[in-house]
């Protein structure tokens, strides 16, 4: 095709409305581009840009406009100006080598799953798809597809894909809460447990999202979670994760000096000035109360005893307790810190931790990644999305590098 002009809206056929005409009049759009044989644009004058990309799917951007480019199947073409008088005295010109049919991409789930349906065995077309739509978005286009189709789009993905690539797609088109709760059970399921996961999540949820999961856990697996839980797990890691479980932590944002002290000064008698560990004063004040008020507490920790306290609870304690603890603390002082801490362990050294990678990187994506992103350079010297690319590899790297976005210099 070329043009020269502003392109306004190609309707998606000679009969159908376009569903956001009244919307978009008027405006550049962008679009989705179905082609069959070579396109050119001439956008609006008088450089053409030439775009060859039949037989596969990609994003072409020319000025405001951003196309993605799939060879689908012939079809006539049909387009709507934004005045076609005005096209027809400015002598608009239109030529294509095949058949061209570009349609609006604006809150059209339509639009994306056919994109999937026609590239299915194409990995590069799923995951600029699915990685670069929200979560709502994905479960309209889950929707739309077995409307469209007659077929539940994770099962098609599923038997297209495969290995860590297949797990990051498929975890992508569950919702954060469902995604949350199929962890949860997964690190419960079978002979060993995942303490990993169990920690990670409910170190870091609120009060609101835990109970959300609680609820949801029943409903999906007729279990109790904390019931489960109880029954993988013992002693003070145990305790420590049944007390996150009661979702009852003081969410209030302010505090008193003299609570202040008096908490500090029981972590203090707790640990460092007793023979042995008095685990339960740990438990139930780093457990319950409020964020706001331990920050202050633990500064004041740090001036009475002259440890911080994360030293403390390494020395205090061990093994699951121990990484509970230290989870929980870091997620008091900063949440996306902490999982800034959690992605480099995940990739540091020989080998990479990729549950715990995929788990992060699709739990955190609408969450706070960018901050994540800004806490892991701060800390570690270099991006996010570098470390990926030297720990990842093919289409499974690209989806990643995908949701993480962009470089923090």
């Amino acid at each position: 095709m070329v043009a020269t002009g502003t392109l306004s809206l190609l309707l998606p056929s000679p009969r159908e409305p376009c569903p956001c005409y009244c919307r978009c009049h008027g405006n550049p759009v962008p679009a989705i581009a179905v082609a069959t044989g070579t396109l050119s644009l001439l956008l609006p004058s008088p450089q053409e840009t030439p775009i060859s990309r039949v037989g596969s799917a990609g994003v072409v951007r020319l000025g405001k406009y951003e196309l993605t480019l799939i060879v689908v199947f012939h079809i006539e073409l049909y387009f709507c100006l934004t005045n076609p008088e005005e096209a027809r005295l400015n002598n608009w010109k239109m030529a294509s080598k095949g058949k061209l049919y570009i349609f609006p991409t604006v809150n059209l789930p339509w639009s994306d799953s056919l994109v999937l349906e026609v590239f299915g065995t194409d990995e590069s077309a799923i995951l600029h798809v699915l990685t670069t739509r929200s979560s709502t978005q994905r479960m309209k286009i889950n929707l739309q597809y077995k409307t469209l189709f007659g077929r539940d789009l994770v099962e098609d993905l599923k038997s297209e894909l495969g290995g860590k690539f297949e797990k990051l797609i498929v975890g992508l088109m569950k919702t954060p809460l469902q995604y949350d709760v199929f962890q949860l059970h997964n690190a419960l399921k079978g002979a060993g447990t995942d303490e990993k996961c169990l920690i990670e999540i409910l170190a870091s949820r609120t009060n609101q999202e835990l109970r959300a999961i609680i609820k949801a856990y029943k409903e999906e697996y007729g279990k109790d979670l904390e019931e489960s839980i109880v029954s993988d797990t013992s002693g003070h890691f145990q305790r420590i994760l049944v007390i996150l479980l009661q979702a009852n932590r003081d969410e209030s944002t302010v505090y008193d000096d003299a609570s202040v002290k008096k908490d500090a000064q029981e972590l203090f008698q707790a640990g460092e000035l007793k023979c042995g560990t008095d685990e339960s004063t740990f438990l139930t004040i780093i457990g319950t109360k409020s964020f706001a008020h331990l920050r202050q507490v633990f500064s004041e920790y740090m001036k009475i005893s002259g440890y911080q306290i994360e030293e403390s609870v390494s020395s205090e304690t061990s093994g699951n307790l121990r990484t509970a603890l230290l989870a929980v603390v870091k997620c008091i002082r900063s949440v996306p810190e902490y999982f800034a801490t959690t992605l480099h362990n995940a990739m540091r050294g020989a080998g990479t931790d990729d549950d715990t990678l995929i788990r992060v990187m699709i739990s955190r994506s609408e969450v706070d990644l960018l901050d994540i992103r800004e806490k892991f350079y701060a800390n570690y010297g270099k991006t996010l999305s570098s470390m990926i690319k030297n720990d990842t590899s093919g289409d499974y790297r690209n989806a990643l590098l995908s949701m993480c976005g962009g470089e923090d210099k």
